[in-house]
């Protein structure tokens, strides 16, 4: 800077103040030049560091719906087996009773009843991104709006699942009552060999329910409730969740 102001002195002292004039014009233009650059130095660093957080958060989602797509898909698996199980029971109540034996029945019932249905998927990421404003780091539109819905989106889960879930309270409150026996189920599907607990001699019988009217009802709308869990509410959820990975793979890729 000392350098420039000798220069400066040295053009006014002479009485070249047009030099003065184009040198200055000069200083100013080199001045200007190098902000301008500092200016594009940082922005370029600023983009950088944003670009590299985003792909770090992409990285990290993939992971989580991935881990949140085996967790349905194993979820639907056993919703299935629940609801198939319910159908081959409902089969039985036209039947008279001395068509099915005792341990068929058990077995039916352990298989429809003995899984309870919640999905929790994989969301710590996404959760901290949606708390912090992170998911103003996700460029793509599209991709930012399944992710700022997916809550809203499980909470539909949630609650079809609760209603599930009374459904079946209603048809084990009928075992826990002197009209059933949850011992007798868990002796013919081998639970209560696993609990450590002795064969029965004289199970209760449960051939009773096969012509109980509140059974069936009760059955009917658990089955019923079961079959449109998956169809309405997690086969749309498995899809929804395709495209979100579909979504973050295409920008992993135009980043490789």
């Amino acid at each position: 800077m000392k350098f420039f102001r000798k220069i400066r002195r040295q053009f006014l002292k002479n009485n070249k103040f047009s030099n003065y004039l184009l040198y200055a014009t000069g200083e100013v233009f080199l001045i200007v030049m190098g902000i301008l650059i500092a200016l594009a130095l940082n922005n370029w660093n600023q983009n950088r560091i944003i670009k590299e957080k985003e792909h770090f958060y992409l990285e990290g989602l993939k992971g989580e719906f991935k881990r949140s797509k085996y967790k349905l898909e194993k979820l639907i698996d056993v919703n299935r087996l629940n609801y198939e199980e319910s159908i081959k029971l409902a089969e039985q109540l036209d039947n008279a009773p001395q068509e099915i034996e005792e341990q068929e029945l058990s077995g039916l019932l352990y298989n429809s009843l003995s899984y309870e249905i919640a999905y929790n998927p994989n969301n710590s990421l996404l959760n901290e991104l949606i708390n912090s404003g992170g998911l103003e780091d996700i460029s793509n539109p599209e991709l930012r709006m399944y992710l700022t819905n997916w809550e809203s989106v499980i909470q539909s889960i949630h609650r079809q699942e609760n209603s599930l879930r009374i459904q079946r309270e209603k048809i084990l409150d009928m075992f826990r009552a002197d009209s059933g026996s949850i011992r007798t189920i868990f002796d013919h599907t081998g639970v209560s060999a696993e609990m450590g607990f002795k064969k029965k001699e004289d199970n209760f019988s449960n051939m009773n329910i096969l012509v109980s009217r509140e059974f069936e009802n009760n059955l009917l709308m658990f089955l019923t409730t079961g079959k449109a869990t998956e169809n309405s509410h997690y086969n749309p959820l498995l899809e929804e969740i395709d495209i979100i990975l579909g979504l973050i793979d295409a920008e992993l890729k135009m980043r490789s």
